[in-house]
């Protein structure tokens, strides 16, 4: 363990950034000067490396009562999202429980303390992950043949809804893309497809157009109606009702940031770049073409304030993982001691000076859902640099 330290983090100290390391065609890289917080330091008190400048707590443990609130935390918490309110913010985190699943919620002031938990979410199966809209619902997506998306109130005023418009079949992943005035959608199967619901109101998932993705050589793509999205019984799921349609090998965390929507696929361990307007999908990061075989284990995805993805594992070094200029995929943080264990539902605080993330299992089983407080505004953005399909 320790020469395999000693090796990577002298590499992410820096030196193999000063050459460009993109290998292969099908590779392009991200923007990020990561280097300069400097390697991973040992583990905190809390079992996280993190680099000089930042530092992690504990919010909430699977099973016990969230301190100074009467909400128990669910079990297996998954993918989650962060929502203003006038207070201060709300960070909500699925359940992926088979059974008795749902929705969490946390609710902090301004200054960061948790002031109230409570369910948003209840008696759906597997919420897996899941994303938010724009007018501030979290869409909860159930990971189960014939799953449901629920369309939750992180305030918990009002009662989840079904939505069934957007389709029914094994759920991962929702991104809206308010310019497109779209959402993506992503589906966990061995032979998973993408898809793109359009309302027909900005405003409400109620009604709209269920579509599949068909991706051409090099990459263009073409939409087709989906015949029927939801299907019962031994009625053909959707992602075999259109056969030109193209299939994803375990569809997973899916993003949307200015024009682009960034997904992972789990089976072949790849992170995808759809540019909206163009109409054309290309491989951001595949592991076969990762000199230091840093990022296995592809899961949940987050877009950082400048711009960068941060990939989750599920499994790999139990890391979030940064994508940078030259191929690599670096670690923004390890969680260490828990490797039988998933990190989830990364996501930002409106002011976006704190890291909200799950390991689903912790070291015993029950999941831990932690904060890091950082200068994630440090991190900044530069252009693309594309490669073929």
């Amino acid at each position: 363990m320790q020469a395999e330290l000693s090796r990577r983090d002298f590499l992410r100290g820096g030196g193999i950034l000063a050459s460009h390391a993109v290998v292969g065609s099908s590779l392009f890289s991200l923007g990020c000067d990561l280097t300069f917080f400097g390697p991973l330091l040992p583990p905190d008190e809390n079992g996280i490396r993190l680099p000089e400048g930042f530092r992690s707590r504990v919010l909430a443990r699977s099973g016990d009562v969230v301190p100074d609130t009467g909400f128990v935390w669910p079990l297996a918490p998954d993918g989650g999202a962060c929502f203003e309110d006038g207070a201060g913010w709300i960070y909500v985190s699925n359940s992926e429980l088979r059974t008795g699943g749902g929705v969490g919620a946390l609710r902090f002031d301004r200054e960061g303390r948790i002031v109230d938990a409570y369910a948003i979410c209840t008696g759906t199966r597997r919420n897996c992950a899941g994303g938010a809209t724009p007018w501030n619902t979290w869409l909860s997506c159930e990971e189960v043949r014939g799953g449901q998306v629920f369309e939750c109130d992180p305030y918990g005023e009002r009662n989840q809804i079904p939505r069934p418009s957007l389709g029914s079949f094994q759920h991962e992943a929702v991104a809206a893309d308010p310019e497109d005035r779209r959402f993506y959608l992503t589906e966990d199967e061995l032979d998973g497809r993408l898809y793109r619901f359009t309302p027909n109101g900005w405003g409400s998932v109620e009604t709209g157009l269920l579509e599949v993705a068909e991706v051409f050589a090099g990459g263009r793509v073409r939409w087709h109606e989906v015949p029927e999205p939801n299907p019962v019984g031994f009625m053909t799921p959707t992602r075999r009702q259109v056969p030109a349609s193209t299939p994803f090998r375990g569809g997973e965390g899916i993003a949307w940031d200015r024009g682009h929507v960034y997904f992972t696929t789990k089976f072949d361990n790849r992170v995808w770049d759809l540019d909206v307007a163009a109409q054309t999908i290309r491989i951001v990061y595949a592991l076969a073409t990762d000199p230091l075989d840093q990022l296995s284990g592809v899961d949940n995805v987050a877009v950082t304030p400048g711009g960068n993805i941060l990939v989750a594992e599920d499994g790999g070094n139990m890391e979030i993982v940064m994508l940078t200029t030259d191929g690599l995929a670096l670690p923004l943080l390890r969680v260490v001691g828990q490797n039988r264990s998933e990190l989830a539902g990364p996501a930002f605080s409106p002011r976006a000076d704190r890291l909200y993330f799950s390991s689903q299992r912790g070291p015993d089983g029950r999941g831990i859902t932690y904060e890091v407080l950082g200068p994630f505004s440090m991190i900044r953005h530069r252009s693309l640099v594309r490669g073929a399909f």
